[in-house]
């Protein structure tokens, strides 16, 4: 009697790693499927992006042709980054929003690092009753006009600092941080502080250093949030010249007024005001998209071990 030897199955290289004895393996159709799903997701996020992308290198010639934006790129022409970047308004701006975003997320992961680990020591004095305050700003605020009449008391209207402190900690971050911190074994803080460490440097030397993931994904939020903000900087700054990247971006979508130094070239027909709009759409998503993908791959381990052993 001849003994059956089962052959190893192929690996089939659209399956993916191994999956756990029981889980279902995914059929063909289902992974087609889920290729369909995910191809038309890019392509309606992707598909925009190009569209801005290439009427802000379009000659006004193109886009007058194209009877508005323009898909197809026929002739590439910098032209519009060139006089936004020339050194008017725009490059203001830029460089305003650039040293708000660098400074305010300092200042933010500073705060709320040293919130969050301060937090996560439950023997620490009062940390209950700091927890439980922190947790109510998160259902209550004081609102808009005593908010505005603190600023205006404190001296901050228009100074880059109403840009950054009223809006500089946020309670979930922190929140997400001191879960992230308690998950941190107990013995080797213990161990640290009998050789004689204090609680900085236990922060700065072990906390931090094994808290890497969560860290470059709270950056990432205070950082895009302060490149992204508006608001305050509408409510707070009365001079032009102090607007952020983002005022103006909306100023000029708005038509309200031309960046300076681009009114007359817009005028004389070298330039069209579509691709100056577009222009400057480009340069406030560039900053995120540089730097999100480096950051990808810690949200996974920085926001879900954060949020589950908090």
């Amino acid at each position: 009697m001849t003994a059956v030897i089962d052959k190893p199955a192929r690996p089939r290289p659209w399956a993916g790693p191994p999956r756990p004895a029981w889980e279902e393996e995914p059929s063909r159709a289902g992974l087609a499927g889920k290729a369909i799903v995910l191809t038309f997701a890019c392509l309606g996020i992707v598909f925009p992006l190009w569209i801005v992308v290439v009427t802000s290198l379009s000659s006004r010639r193109t886009i007058d042709r194209a009877g508005g934006l323009v898909m197809v790129p026929k002739g590439i022409t910098f032209v519009a980054y060139r006089e936004l970047l020339s050194g008017g308004q725009v490059t203001r701006a830029t460089v305003i929003s650039l040293l708000i975003t660098l400074v305010g997320t300092l200042f933010s992961m500073t705060v709320s690092v040293l919130c969050a680990y301060g937090l996560s020591r439950t023997g620490s004095l009062g940390h209950r009753w700091l927890l439980m305050i922190l947790l109510a700003t998160m259902f209550f605020s004081a609102g808009l006009i005593p908010t505005y009449l603190l600023v205006q008391s404190l001296g901050l209207t228009d100074t880059y600092l109403a840009l950054i402190l009223p809006s500089a900690v946020s309670v979930f971050n922190i929140l997400v941080l001191r879960g992230f911190f308690m998950g941190i074994s107990q013995e080797l803080i213990d161990s640290a502080r009998i050789d004689g460490a204090g609680d900085l440097r236990i922060l700065w030397k072990i906390v931090m250093p094994l808290s890497r993931a969560v860290l470059a994904v709270i950056t990432l939020f205070y950082a895009v949030g302060y490149w992204s903000a508006w608001f305050n900087a509408s409510i707070y700054l009365n001079d032009q010249d102090k607007m952020p990247l983002q005022n103006v971006m909306i100023q000029l979508v708005q038509k309200q007024e031309a960046p300076v130094g681009l009114g007359q070239a817009i005028r004389t027909g070298e330039l069209s005001g579509l691709a100056v709009q577009m222009a400057v759409m480009v340069l406030a998503l560039l900053p995120v998209a540089v730097l999100s993908p480096f950051v990808q791959k810690h949200f996974k381990k920085g926001m879900l071990t954060g949020a589950v052993k908090g």
